[in-house]
């Protein structure tokens, strides 16, 4: 604490003086009292000291109005781009489309996605007895191939999410596990260095999953990880989820760029496999952030699962509009990104310039110099006397104050 022993200083100056001095952040005494205290500053006249103050105190204003409108229009884009989500899976940004192109009801492609599911089922099981044949051909070697699962969804009517409304005819309102399948992953024993040592597999953490495009990843595992582990490699398309964290990470999303497998803090939704846009499900995602945040299940630290992702509501419509709708969304979202970087650099701007004014005023280049002050030289003699003269006054104050008894 600076503690004012006299008028003849501006404390507004020598608070401004401090914001051009080097200060360690250190609140210790001892540094304060042999190092803080030694730190020069140009001491102008007064009255150009008063100047000096009224310039830098009108130019902030006008910099700090400024600044609190660059901060609004942030918080706006925010709000803006909520609403074009908002909007978005509401219908309302291709209502005019959807008149023009008269698309396939939600229905209909909801049984085409089930028939195709059934196929891919048929096939998969085909090529696991193929498989077997000839891992019993080659001496039952290795791990037995894995037979592949019926992906069924079963509603479970102890999880009963919000239901969507305001959403077109020809959409439909149904459950996400309805439309892809949810996979969970898991990380092969680090114990086992085979499983990571020289890996090209890609293996995604939680961590790396943030509302962003995944081209790489930190971690890579093997082939004898992959196979000896209950992780799957997923196809570029896939959109992942983070499913544990108090943090941000539970209920971001990410759409993979790179063929990849994961963790078990992760679930994959498999959305290429029925030749959707990863995009509109990674909006959606994004759009409800928050209410998928809030189904985590768990005492110590909440956590998504499977069985809630399968279950979270998900608007449907035609493979085409959710093309059309991801298209808009990303060019607006362009438009919004440019206006938020241009925002992010005036404020930086904003901060070197008020680092500029104070440049220029402890330079003595802020204000015109009046030859009729008095010389700062006998300002500094006068400053002296009255803190000696202080003190003395608090030497003498002390002496008088009567003494504590010490407590036995």
């Amino acid at each position: 604490i600076l503690v004012p022993s006299t008028d003849l200083i501006n404390f507004k100056f020598l608070f401004y003086a401090l914001q051009m001095t080097e200060i360690r952040n250190d609140t210790h005494k001892r540094y304060w009292i042999s190092v803080f205290a030694k730190k020069k500053f140009p001491l102008p006249p007064l009255n150009e000291q008063n100047r000096i103050i009224s310039k830098i105190e009108e130019l902030f204003s006008d910099l700090d109005n400024g600044i609190a409108n660059l901060k609004i229009a942030q918080k706006q884009l925010k709000v803006y781009r909520q609403a074009l989500l908002k909007n978005a899976f509401e219908g309302k940004l291709t209502e005019q489309w959807r008149k023009d192109n008269n698309p396939e009801p939600a229905e209909k492609l909801l049984e085409r996605i089930k028939e195709e599911r059934h196929k891919r089922y048929e096939q998969d099981l085909a090529d696991w007895k193929e498989a077997v044949k000839q891992w019993e051909k080659d001496g039952k070697n290795g791990k037995k191939p894995g037979k592949p699962r019926l992906y069924l969804f079963i509603p479970d009517v102890n999880i009963k999410h919000k239901k969507l409304s305001k959403i077109p005819n020809k959409w439909l309102a149904c459950k996400l596990g309805e439309v892809f399948e949810v996979f969970v992953g898991s990380t092969p024993s680090r114990k086992k260095t085979e499983y990571w040592n020289n890996g090209n597999i890609p293996w995604i953490s939680s961590g790396e999953v943030h509302f962003n495009t995944i081209y790489a990843t930190k971690e890579k595992i093997t082939h004898d990880g992959l196979t000896n582990a209950s992780t799957t490699l997923h196809p570029i398309g896939t959109v992942m989820l983070g499913m544990i964290g108090e943090g941000k990470t539970r209920g971001q999303a990410a759409i993979l760029k790179v063929k990849a497998c994961h963790n078990q803090n992760t679930a994959a939704i498999r959305v290429s496999d029925i030749g959707f846009n990863p995009e509109f499900l990674y909006y959606n995602l994004e759009l409800n952030y928050e209410r998928n945040r809030d189904f985590g299940s768990g005492n110590s630290q909440k956590a998504l699962n499977r069985r809630i992702i399968q279950h979270f509501n998900f608007p449907l419509c035609s493979v085409e509009e959710q093309d059309k709708i991801a298209e808009i969304i990303d060019d607006q979202f362009s438009i919004i990104h440019h206006l938020q970087q241009t925002i992010e650099s005036s404020l930086k701007k904003s901060e070197a310039l008020r680092q500029s004014i104070l440049k220029k005023a402890f330079e003595g280049k802020l204000v015109p110099q009046d030859p009729e002050d008095e010389p700062a030289s006998e300002l500094l003699k006068r400053i002296k006397v009255e803190k000696e003269k202080y003190l003395a006054e608090q030497k003498e104050l002390k002496k008088k104050a009567p003494k504590r008894k010490n407590k036995k």
